[in-house]
């Protein structure tokens, strides 16, 4: 649903970007949905990310899918950037 990209920074916490394309959610809305769903995701686990400056890329499985879905799959990204640091 997601593709993360990440590249390390000299500050002491993790920053977000986020990208969801017109292409991967053609409403308004269901854009917004899914960033609020990173965001949201985001504040739960940055303690335990590293340094970090990572972009959040939405798909088009992402625009179907619902928020558990959505929050799992993002849970297993955060956790992949924490075990890599």
């Amino acid at each position: 649903m997601f593709t993360v990209y990440s590249a390390g920074n000299a500050l002491p916490h993790p920053r977000l970007g986020i990208t969801v394309s017109r292409k991967a959610a053609a409403r308004a809305v269901v854009r917004n949905r899914i960033k609020r769903q990173i965001r949201e995701s985001f504040r739960l686990h940055c303690n335990r990310l590293p340094p970090l400056d990572i972009v959040v890329i939405g798909h088009r499985a992402a625009a179907a899918a619902n928020p558990g879905e959505l929050r799992a799959s993002l849970a297993q990204h955060w956790q992949r950037l924490s075990a890599d640091a």
